[in-house]
């Protein structure tokens, strides 16, 4: 898992991924998108337009001296400088993120700054990385003193909401969701795999992988960033069906409960659109099991069969005043 700069290949990539609904009454178009994810004066933002639009800000670093999270409670101090980036799917659906990437061992002391400035998004430890706690670490959630991605995920999120593009008037009401991910390195000559997907309490997920020495760390955070856009485009279409009522209001009622999903979501759905290649058939475990799209299509289809039925006693009613 390459990490530009870098001399000793990584053995873990460890990332969040902040998900929700852009609070703005009208989707942006490119040209807003750009501006809004305009976070370096010297990058620019990628804007693309097909198979949908989809703005993805410049990286940040932010530079991290502090303890690793670690699941056995072993006090790994590490160096380095932590990734984040934003990325908004049809002006509409907003991302922030962090990530970073540690070798198996790291130096026994401190080095300068430059040093670790030329070395992107990897952080590396004081001595050797007890691997297996710190992923599962990183998955339990930062302790007091610990690197915390989500609080530079949060951060992110939060500069970005602020910007006065934005004029805080969402056309429905939604959650967020958070992902939390780790992607170890997988044996000699075996390829990436997805090891697990759980679904947590308020909001949170986790993603557990295993990818070749040579993916890229830039891969696997796109990869995450689609499988959390669609868990939230799947979350938040199941409360919007919740909170609808069906069956328990009348026909107007109904129909006007469920117009935010026709208006803003169902278009929506495009898994692998942004996922490299070689990491796109990942996305089979999550149809096998537990059924993104399957999930996803049965919905659709219950919005759609309900504003038919609803549909029907309109027409016949504008049909017997003629």
């Amino acid at each position: 898992m390459a990490a530009t700069g870098r001399t000793a290949p990584a053995v873990l990539v460890c990332g969040e991924t902040r998900t929700c609904l852009l609070p703005s009454f009208q989707a942006l178009d490119g040209r807003a998108a750009a501006q809004l994810l305009r976070l370096r004066a010297d990058e620019q933002v990628s804007v693309s337009e097909r198979p949908n639009l989809y703005a993805l800000s410049p990286e940040l670093l932010t530079g991290v001296d502090c303890r690793l999270p670690t699941a056995n409670g072993a006090k790994v101090r590490a160096v380095g400088t932590v990734a984040s980036r934003a990325a908004l799917t049809e002006g509409r659906v907003l991302q922030a993120g962090a990530w970073f990437s540690v070798p198996a061992a790291g130096p026994d002391t401190r080095r300068p700054w430059g040093h670790y400035l030329v070395r992107p998004g990897l952080v590396e430890p004081f001595g050797k990385l007890p691997e297996q706690a710190t992923a599962q670490g990183v998955l339990r959630g930062s302790a007091r003193g610990e690197l915390d991605l989500g609080m530079i995920a949060e951060g992110l999120l939060a500069q970005l909401l602020r910007h006065p593009l934005l004029d805080h008037k969402a056309p429905f009401k939604s959650r967020r969701t958070h992902l939390r991910w780790v992607a170890r390195r997988a044996p000699a000559g075996e390829g990436a795999s997805l090891e697990r997907f759980t679904l947590a309490e308020d909001g949170l997920r986790t993603v557990e992988l295993r990818l070749p020495e040579e993916t890229p760390a830039t891969a696997a955070v796109g990869l995450c960033e689609d499988l959390a856009l669609h868990d939230w485009l799947l979350t938040t279409l199941v409360h919007m069906l919740d909170n609808s009522r069906l069956g328990a209001v009348d026909g107007p009622s109904a129909v006007l409960a469920l117009r935010p999903a026709v208006d803003h979501l169902l278009h929506l759905w495009m898994p692998q659109a942004h996922v490299e290649r070689t990491l796109g058939r990942l996305w089979d475990v999550l149809e096998r099991e537990p059924g993104f799209t399957r999930q996803w299509q049965t919905l659709v289809q219950r919005i759609r069969d309900q504003l038919a039925v609803q549909a029907i006693p309109l027409l016949h009613e504008a049909l017997s005043t003629r």
